[in-house]
């Protein structure tokens, strides 16, 4: 994400203010009777035929055996999506990386598998605000999901951590990936530069492709030596590094939290592309003590010019490269807002992808890169065409993508725990179902909290094992069947809010979560559904 700025206080997903659950929040020894805290309209249900159609897994942001909860948010605004069709579904992980060279991304490169974003942040997917979704459930319960009567499933597991190739090593701690493209460009290199040596070198014979593939795979070591810059500096400014990845056309190091202050934006653009120069400097000294006409002579220049190449490409001032973060730095630094600063660079950055799109055909064919006029004629010209049209491609996207992380990085605070948190109703251990959904209507909330005999909270009952208890044996199943014991990591402060409550969430995936005040007494109960269905929203509001 390319800010971490919008820290004013928009509507809340489900449009509720934090004045709902104003006063004393429930206590576990009784349900707060329902004239002392407003009702949101919302009740549980009277009746559950065993016949209703099941309905398939929720989305949530971190993963879990339950189904959705029930939309409170959506009874506030028709408009406000429940879940999202399989395949399309957004994710609620934390803004990822910027896949931008400026984490360290390299001419051509395309951007990480979940990346995309002109920020470093970890590279969750990016939801889609114009994805279709269905309409909210009437109410808690509505709706039966695939869970046994006992509301007992598996345990949340949390999802796997994608690993983005083949491991080659752990420098400073983080993970190096090649990622599968990469054996695509290094046999195109090998060809390529293969070609040339049979003109420079041509005793060299067949071996000059051994040669040639040495070039490729020193190459993208100096690829890796620019983005363990990044990786560096990012780790010297405390921002965590969730991995390296080296692939077509370049590297990106993911980088999971953005810079806090201008200036370290600005230094952790510019170091990529610094160290590439530094490197180009070291290959020219070398080449000054071997002959140019050798094999050793061929690499050191090949290596010198594909440094400086990638230099001056990063520090091109348009987003996603390292020169456009730079730029974004500059502007953020002027007007004391990110966001002015990432659509500045945005911009900046499509019209380079145009830029490249037109003139660098136009370059090759008149000969102004050094190239005979005759020898861009044919296949030649082809080539050319298709190396601006991916680079142009590579640069639009990624400006684009910059954009879209950047509103979604403003309008994370609008995610809170207070506003999205549903009332609940605490009951003991062998209170029957059937009395506590009572409670739980006459209360008007939607949610019920198991507690001791002291009002000390033990466990949730979740909302997919509700909806599979019929109606007539409601009033001799006992809550405590049907509850999930609560974890440290399902209690979660009313105080949060943006990217810390998506921490805390992903870090224990459950569908519903205890919220408590500071003083340690209930609030209510948080869907994960809840909070998704807010996050989708907020990506649909423009900026």
């Amino acid at each position: 994400m390319d800010e971490s700025g919008g820290r004013g206080q928009p509507r809340s997903g489900n449009d509720e203010s934090a004045d709902r659950h104003a006063g004393a929040p429930a206590r576990a020894a009784d349900p707060t009777p329902a004239d002392e805290q407003p009702t949101d309209g919302r009740r549980f249900p009277s009746e559950q035929h065993d016949d209703a159609p099941e309905a398939g897994p929720a989305a949530t942001p971190p993963a879990g055996p339950d189904g959705p909860a029930d939309d409170s948010a959506a009874d506030q605004d028709s408009a406000t999506p429940e879940a999202t069709p399989a395949g399309d579904r957004p994710s609620l992980r934390k803004p990822g990386p910027t896949g931008d060279s400026a984490t360290g991304q390299n001419p051509g490169e395309a951007p990480a598998p979940d990346s995309g974003a002109p920020d470093r942040g970890q590279q969750p997917s990016t939801p889609d605000p114009n994805s279709r979704t269905e309409p909210a459930a009437p109410g808690i319960g509505d709706r039966p999901l695939a869970h046994s009567a006992d509301g007992k499933g598996p345990a949340p597991q949390r999802p796997p951590e994608p690993r983005g190739g083949l491991l080659m090593g752990r420098p400073f701690g983080v993970p190096v990936y090649v990622a599968p493209s990469w054996f695509l460009v290094a046999a195109l290199i090998t060809w390529v530069f293969g070609g040339q040596l049979e003109r420079v070198l041509p005793e060299l014979g067949a071996a000059r492709y051994l040669v040639s593939l040495f070039f490729a795979v020193a190459f993208y070591a100096s690829v890796l030596v620019h983005e363990l810059a990044h990786t560096v500096a990012a780790l010297r400014f405390k921002l965590p590094v969730r991995r390296i990845q080296l692939q077509f056309f370049g590297g990106v190091s993911e980088i999971e939290k953005e810079a806090e202050t201008p200036g370290r934006e600005f230094v952790l653009a510019f170091v990529g592309p610094l160290l590439s120069l530094l490197l180009a400097g070291v290959f020219y000294l070398a080449m000054q003590t071997v002959d140019p006409g050798t094999v050793p002579g061929v690499l050191l220049a090949g290596l010198m010019i594909s440094n400086l190449i990638v230099a001056a490409f990063n520090l091109l001032p348009g987003l996603p490269l390292d020169g456009g973060r730079m730029l974004r730095a500059v502007v953020w630094k002027i007007t004391g807002r990110p966001m002015t600063g990432t659509v500045a660079a945005a911009w900046v950055g499509r019209a380079l992808a145009v830029s490249v799109l037109i003139g660098l055909p136009l370059l090759t064919h008149s000969g102004a890169l050094g190239s005979d006029a005759v020898d861009n004629v044919g296949m030649d010209t082809v080539l050319d065409a298709l190396l601006a049209a991916i680079l142009a491609a590579i640069i639009w996207t990624g400006a684009g993508n910059s954009l879209r992380m950047a509103r979604l990085r403003e309008h994370l605070p609008e995610l809170r725990a207070r506003a999205l948190t549903r009332r609940a109703v605490p009951v003991e251990t062998h209170t029957p179902l059937s009395e506590a959904l009572r409670r739980a209507n006459t209360a008007g909330a939607r949610a019920l909290v198991v507690v001791d005999a002291d009002g000390k909270p033990l466990s949730l009952v979740r909302e997919a094992a509700i909806v599979g208890v019929p109606e007539h044996r409601r009033p001799w199943v006992a809550v405590s069947g049907l509850a999930q014991d609560l974890t440290d990591g399902m209690r979660v402060s009313a105080e949060l809010s943006g990217e810390e409550l998506l921490d805390a969430l992903r870090a224990t995936p459950a569908t519903e979560y205890l919220v408590v005040e500071e003083t340690g007494e209930i609030y209510g109960v948080l869907s994960a559904a809840d909070v998704e269905r807010a996050f989708v929203k907020a990506m649909a509001r423009p900026s």
